[in-house]
């Protein structure tokens, strides 16, 4: 297999991580989709990254859909339940914190791709507002337990500390350590996790 991505995106790290918790062996190939000369559009008709090239050359896009395809291909490390409302839990987790980064992300794109006379206020503030309550929610689901989901690690704690250590890399400005230190605990906890400390963005 063949991962492409960039060492700054939260869904490619997200794999990465993946791909590491469950010791799966995976070319990284690094492209830059904003570039001119991009080729991303050859494997995802969506210019997307990550991108995840199969042994038999076909793409599998959207980190979501690969993270549950790579969870089957190994018993190590199960990061998603089999089956059932603790499944569902645990994807939710996935969604509310993969619906942070897709607001932050708007937000900064807004900031960096337009010119500065066309962006509007009042559409930065409503994706600002979507990460406020999304960091809020999942302060208030995970409360004082040691993981998203209970008591093991799952995929939704990886969701969760790629979302937070995207949101520290891209806004400092956001002080959600401050405002939710349980959060912050547990983004602590999970940094010391070798998977987390190789792929830190940058």
């Amino acid at each position: 297999m063949k991962l492409i991505g960039s060492l700054a995106s939260p869904y490619v790290r997200k794999v990465r991580v993946v791909l590491a918790e469950k010791k799966l062996d995976c070319q990284f190939e690094l492209e830059n989709v904003w570039a001119a000369d991009t080729s991303i559009q050859t494997v995802n008709p969506l210019g997307k990254v990550p991108c995840l090239i199969m042994e038999d050359g076909s793409s599998m896009i959207d980190s979501r859909v690969m993270v549950e395809y790579l969870d089957t291909l190994t018993p190590v490390c199960k990061l998603l339940p089999p089956n059932g409302r603790d499944r569902a839990d645990v994807k939710c987790w996935e969604a509310l914190a993969d619906g942070v980064l897709d607001a932050a992300i708007l937000v900064r794109l807004e900031r960096t791709q337009r010119p500065a006379e066309l962006q509007s206020e009042a559409w930065v503030e409503r994706q600002m507002g979507k990460v406020a309550l999304g960091l809020s929610s999942m302060a208030q689901r995970l409360g004082e337990s040691p993981f998203c989901a209970g008591n093991h690690y799952t995929l939704a704690d990886v969701a969760v500390g790629c979302a937070l250590g995207w949101l520290s890399f891209r806004f400092p400005e956001i002080l959600w350590r401050d405002d939710h230190p349980n959060l912050a605990k547990l983004f602590d906890k999970l940094s010391e996790r070798p998977s987390f400390k190789d792929t830190v963005p940058q």
